[in-house]
């Protein structure tokens, strides 16, 4: 992914509200699938981390990036932005 796909994923991103809170359980599987579904359905999500969680933002977006085969486009503050590309019908043009 080049800084200028980037740069306009965080713009697309910058709209949307989280839809995802990290807590005290961190990262569960049922969470990972949760993720899962929502990247298939909308390409872009944010997350938040909350304070209880025992992980900080940098950790959790590589854990879920890695398990649900996404691309972290941004970790702002306690706040996770995830991108996949939906294969099928993609809303959003960005070569990853």
């Amino acid at each position: 992914m080049t800084s200028k796909d980037r740069a306009y994923l965080r713009s697309l991103a910058s709209n949307i509200e989280p839809i995802f809170q990290i807590g005290k359980g961190s990262i569960s599987d049922n969470l990972i699938k949760q993720v899962n579904d929502a990247l298939e359905a909308r390409e872009l999500i944010k997350i938040t981390v909350l304070e209880t969680c025992p992980l900080d933002a940098k950790e959790a977006s590589i854990i879920l990036s890695n398990n649900t085969n996404s691309t972290v486009v941004q970790v702002m503050g306690r706040k996770i932005t995830l991108y996949r590309r939906n294969e099928k019908e993609s809303k959003i043009n960005v070569i990853v």
